[in-house]
């Protein structure tokens, strides 16, 4: 199942998040339609101005972020390979007023250059959570190269590797960093409340963090920052202390691990 039909199962297993996630309080579409922001204030200080300039989101899901750097004066097209998704996120741009500047287009992420031929965006962004479920980290640089205009930048945000050899304790270490072997999961609820899914099953790939920078540089791609930071948007594990309104930390003492990290590579 996991060489020939993880696309597949990852699909099926998205098209049923949507309707869990579009009712949830986790990512709360009133309060986003009503003018609040999902992105966090480093994102936007680390990417910089985005006005005028044409942003593609790969992965892009309901389009939350998407949209939100539409607010900020981009012209955004979002990708994502659920149609349900893309669904959502054509009438939440209708609903927030920007339809007129807000583009969805259903794709994997591989099959991206066919669904955009011949387009190049001076931003291509990718938002937490994105790379576990693609199998060929080069393949995925490849692409974000192609897409990107000459002197066009990737900016991604991703949950920190490292978080996946820890046990529940924050400290321990309980995974390998370097198993390669697709995860494939069986789990009844997603990551939001509200009620429990129909399609349970999902498979996903697990990438060090030297694989993505050497996928980067290897499509060509000049790596201008790498951070690593102590936070995240969750409570990750049962001892991390929210610091502040939805950024999750170590609490004083306790030996502490990048938890997230943002990178920006430019063509």
């Amino acid at each position: 199942m996991v060489n020939d039909d993880w696309l597949t199962v990852n699909r099926e297993n998205w098209d049923d998040r949507v309707r869990v996630h579009a009712e949830s309080s986790f990512y709360d579409l009133p309060g986003f339609r009503a003018g609040a922001s999902p992105l966090r204030s480093f994102e936007r200080a680390e990417l910089g101005e985005v006005a005028g300039k044409r942003l593609l989101h790969l992965q892009c899901h309901m389009g939350q972020d998407t949209l939100s750097w539409g607010r900020l004066g981009a012209e955004v097209t979002g990708l994502d390979f659920s149609a349900k998704a893309v669904e959502q996120a054509r009438a939440l741009a209708a609903d927030v007023g920007l339809a007129d500047r807000a583009r969805f287009v259903v794709s994997d992420v591989y099959e991206a250059p066919a669904a955009l031929p011949g387009e190049r965006f001076d931003i291509v962004y990718t938002g937490l959570g994105s790379l576990v479920w693609l199998p060929d980290l080069t393949r995925w640089a490849e692409v974000v190269a192609g897409l990107l205009a000459e002197g066009g930048a990737l900016y991604l945000v991703e949950f920190h590797p490292a978080t996946d050899m820890l046990g529940e304790d924050g400290r321990t270490v309980d995974h390998d960093y370097f198993d390669a072997e697709p995860w494939r999961q069986d789990h009844a609820y997603t990551y939001t409340d509200g009620p429990a899914l129909e399609k349970t099953v999902s498979v996903q790939f697990l990438h060090p963090l030297g694989e993505v920078v050497s996928a980067l540089a290897g499509a060509g791609l000049r790596v201008e920052f790498l951070h690593e930071h102590p936070f995240t948007i969750f409570q990750r594990y049962p001892v991390l202390e929210e610091s502040e309104p939805g950024i999750f930390t170590f609490p004083p003492g306790h030996p502490r691990v990048p938890l997230m990290f943002s990178l920006r590579a430019r063509r």
